[in-house]
């Protein structure tokens, strides 16, 4: 399949999504060419409209794909050599699978075996999913839609929500004959699922509703059994497309929706599609002084969006974004190593997929970026020697969401172990090995957070309670690479809607654009 190219003129809501803050220069920057400083006020808007416009993963990364390109990283396509693409000081990304995505940057003065600075997040969130074939028979007169729970979603904090839907179509071109995906975005109120009022007594209290029978969204009406009409009673597929087509075993109006949102004619193109439900209340600032952000998906779009803008911000002299680096040797991105960023899907299931953490997508892009500039006439070492002194003389910072302190529920926190909004990163720790967290990882990190000014936080869970995983363990198991667990700390963490500070999201780029400015001196010290 290929992909539709993106037009060189970005829509005026995305101009405005990913044109990016306005990083500022560190006092004393005029005397010689230094890494920029950030203002960490300038990521809050950006990251509301992110969050706001990009309901899908496939969203997500396809909005990373256009910042990363309007900030001069080129596209690398999996299926071809890159020996001949990749250049030191050169900006690159790759996808899988369009929901997960890599940014890396080669330094001006690399060579193989040097280190790698690596950010790994996830852009996955908790939602639901519509069934392949969703049509549902009319129910006392509501059109329902057949969806499934994504991880813990469909939990309570799911009813009596405004829900669109959007996700990826698969089209096939009729002149060229390739199928193409294409982005579509319902974004306005289409689905509810509707609570039971507390009139009815003990079923309204049920803490336990089935997923399946319980929480079917509705997304119509339809009365017309009261007419007489005994085909209201069963399933409404469509007959659009003819017998056999995709289309036809889809909820006419949806079809018709999508179709209409895409301007396709022809019902017949449309090959599949991978659907979601989500939250169509947009991100949002709140509190007496604005100094909350109320959004949906934050987990983990928040440190993925972060990791992505600090990658940016470290590679450019500019203070704007939107114009060209200097890649003259006093670029901050003429160093000896690789920069990373790895944004992955399937976090919440698992990482089992092949976009997801735990596949070859990571280490796979790594051995390619070494051999591309490997030559064996030059290098004593064989190349499988080269990417492991890579790993080794690497870091990663996995950065996942934390826990922020409850202020109603001060008694499930450890004390001292409690992350607030708005105060910086929070370092996670598990005693059973669900982080990476170790006493050499956390002391590396505090080095990076001392020469760029942020403030570093501790979470570690009590010992009666439960630990969440994150992308770290199975990635620096599968590479041997240093490693840490620090993400930016959220309340509500897996509610359709969330809470950070207005801060967080700066205040995660100022650390994680520190990681990568200072990554070598540190890296000196131990």
């Amino acid at each position: 399949m290929t992909r539709s190219r993106r037009s060189p003129k970005l829509p005026t809501w995305l101009q405005d999504t990913m044109e990016g803050p306005r990083p500022t220069k560190c006092a004393g920057s005029e005397l010689k060419k230094t890494p920029i400083d950030i203002d960490i006020e300038s990521y809050t808007q950006p990251f509301l409209n992110f969050i706001s416009h990009n309901p899908t993963v496939f969203h997500a990364v396809d909005a990373i794909a256009e910042r990363l390109q309007l900030n001069g990283f080129t596209k690398l396509s999996p299926r071809e050599a890159w020996s001949d693409k990749i250049r030191k000081g050169g900006k690159y990304f790759v996808e899988r699978n369009d929901s997960s995505i890599i940014a890396f940057v080669v330094g001006s003065d690399y060579k193989p075996g040097n280190g790698a600075a690596v950010i790994a997040s996830h852009i996955d969130a908790l939602t639901t999913k519509v069934k392949p074939i969703p049509t549902k028979p009319t129910t006392a007169g509501y059109v329902q839609l057949g969806i499934a729970p994504y991880a813990g979603a469909l939990n309570k904090t799911w009813w009596d929500r405004d829900l669109g839907i959007g996700g990826k179509v698969l089209v096939k071109d009729s002149k060229t004959g390739k199928i193409e995906p294409k982005l579509v975005k319902l974004d306005w109120p289409i689905a509810r699922i509707p609570t039971l009022a507390p009139h009815f007594g003990a079923p309204a209290y049920d803490s336990n509703p089935n997923p399946e029978t319980q929480m079917v969204p509705i997304i119509g009406l339809d009365n017309s059994d009261l007419m007489g009409d005994n085909a209201a009673s069963t399933p409404a597929t469509s007959r659009l497309g003819g017998v056999g087509a995709f289309t036809s075993t889809q909820p006419e109006r949806l079809v018709k929706a999508i179709a209409g949102q895409l301007n396709i004619s022809d019902y017949n193109s449309i090959i599949n599609w991978e659907l979601e439900v989500f939250d169509t209340q947009p991100a949002q600032l709140g509190g007496l002084d604005k100094e909350f952000i109320f959004a949906p998906r934050i987990d983990d779009k928040l440190c993925s969006y972060a990791a992505i803008e600090a990658l940016i911000a470290s590679t450019s002299t500019s203070a704007n974004p939107s114009e060209s680096p200097n890649d003259s040797p006093s670029s901050p991105h003429s160093n000896s190593i690789i920069k990373i960023v790895g944004c992955f899907d399937d976090e919440e299931i698992g990482s089992l997929l092949r976009q997801g953490a735990r596949s070859n997508f990571l280490p796979d892009t790594i051995t390619r970026i070494v051999a591309a500039f490997y030559h064996p006439n030059i290098f004593e070492n064989y190349l499988p020697d080269l990417i492991s002194q890579t790993y080794a003389n690497g870091f990663l910072i996995s950065a996942d969401v934390s826990h922020a302190v409850n202020p109603n529920y001060l008694s499930v926190y450890l004390e001292n172990h409690a992350p607030r909004l708005n105060v910086g990163v929070a370092v996670q720790a598990d005693p059973n090995g669900h982080t990476t967290t170790n006493s050499v990882s956390t002391a590396f990190l505090q080095r990076v957070a001392d020469k760029c000014g942020s403030v570093l936080q501790v979470f570690q869970i009590r010992n009666d309670s439960r630990s969440g995983g994150t992308v770290g363990p199975m990635l620096s198991s599968a590479m041997g690479m240093r490693a840490i667990d620090a993400g930016l700390p959220q309340l509500s963490m897996h509610s359709i809607r969330a809470t950070v500070g207005d801060k967080d999201p700066g205040l995660g780029v100022k650390l994680f654009k520190g990681f990568f400015d200072h990554f070598e001196e540190v890296d000196a010290e131990f």
